[in-house]
């Protein structure tokens, strides 16, 4: 009697699966070519010319990250179109902080069970935000591991290179007491504090297939699935122009934590909580959760997703451009002399404005 014979596709994994996918994405990939690479998958590696990209001398910046649990949320609610802009987000975002241009990016897509349709939804997703920061997708890996992940998860990691001309970096030295601190929106939670979200609507019984209590016209899981915004192409012109003093990427640690990170010793940041109208869905979430203000500051970005230091003679038109290109801009507070560090004042009438108004609406 012969020995079974045993096969990888026995094993869980399939590699017709696999070839299929990269068919499936050669051509989302490829709408992502930009000076300095094709945008061609297939090979080992992917190759990109600094100098055809218009570079002489430049700076390499690299950055990584993952999307956190908010792929859960999209898992739980067939959400995958939308995901991938939050991956590429999260690490060109980082990049334009340094004064970097986003150049090229590559994915890691890793699934116990590679089912072609939900992957292609993603890589779809993830080349539609290298589109709007304008990087080159030129590369990737597609891991199936049975038996590492549930029946349909999936996680994804993201690394992204830039460039910025020697000298030109941003890293705080420019930053001086009198600047003023503009804030650009954030398109919503964009991707921190989703496991205090996912705890949230698992203990209050929140039905996010339902409209939001605070917005009749869209679903919760919309309000919470609306992929973080990609501030590049606003932004670079005018860095290159040297009217940025310095950027801070409000992400996990919030206004808080973010803004010293690009302050030099002896300068402080004071923001206004009340200079802009705080998010209803940031409001929802801390009603709900009766969030200490502080908390809230530290855990979400609370309608904020990009902080600029910038002189105060440049600030009006800065402001005005910026939102020329489609930004939402409040001035929101300045750099002042003391410790190196952030206050955000006016939490407690904030908090209090908010409980209010949730209050008013919930009942």
């Amino acid at each position: 009697m012969s020995e079974k014979s045993y096969s990888y596709e026995q094993a869980g994994v399939s590699i017709a699966a696999g070839n299929a996918l990269v068919k499936a994405i050669g051509p989302l990939v490829k709408a992502t070519a930009r000076p300095g690479a094709d945008a061609e998958i297939g090979g080992f590696g992917g190759f990109f010319d600094p100098r055809a990209a218009g570079y002489s001398d430049p700076l390499l910046v690299a950055a990584n990250d993952g999307v956190g649990t908010k792929v859960k949320l999209a898992i739980d609610h067939d959400r995958h179109d939308t995901i991938g802009q939050d991956l590429v987000a999260m690490c060109v975002n980082d990049l334009i902080v340094q004064g970097a241009e986003p150049l090229f990016f590559l994915d890691y897509f890793a699934t116990g069970k590679l089912e072609t349709g939900v992957a292609e939804r993603v890589v779809a997703s993830i080349a539609e935000g290298c589109k709007l920061a304008g990087c080159a997708l030129i590369g990737g890996e597609t891991a199936e591991m049975p038996g590492m992940y549930g029946t349909g998860d999936y996680d994804l990691a993201g690394f992204c290179v830039g460039a910025v001309e020697r000298g030109e970096q941003l890293t705080g030295d420019m930053v001086a007491s009198g600047d003023v601190l503009l804030g650009l929106a954030s398109s919503g939670v964009h991707s921190n504090g989703y496991s205090l979200v996912r705890r949230l609507a698992a203990d209050k019984g929140w039905k996010l297939d339902r409209p939001a209590l605070f917005d009749p016209e869209r679903l919760l899981i919309d309000h919470l699935i609306e992929p973080t915004r990609i501030y590049v192409k606003s932004l670079l012109p005018a860095i290159r122009a040297g009217r940025i003093h310095a950027l801070a990427h409000i992400t996990g640690g919030g206004l808080l934590e973010n803004v010293p990170r690009v302050l030099p010793e002896g300068l402080h940041a004071r923001i206004d909580a009340g200079a802009w109208d705080q998010p209803r869905l940031m409001a929802f979430l801390q009603a709900q959760g009766n969030i200490e203000p502080a908390e809230m500051a530290r855990t979400f970005n609370c309608g904020i997703g990009m902080v600029l230091a910038v002189s105060a003679d440049e600030a009006a038109g800065l402001q005005a451009d910026l939102e020329a290109a489609g930004e939402c801009v409040h001035v929101i507070g300045a750099i002042e002399p003391g410790p190196r560090g952030c206050t955000v004042q006016g939490a407690a009438e904030v908090w209090s404005a908010r409980e209010a108004w949730e209050a008013s609406h919930l009942a």
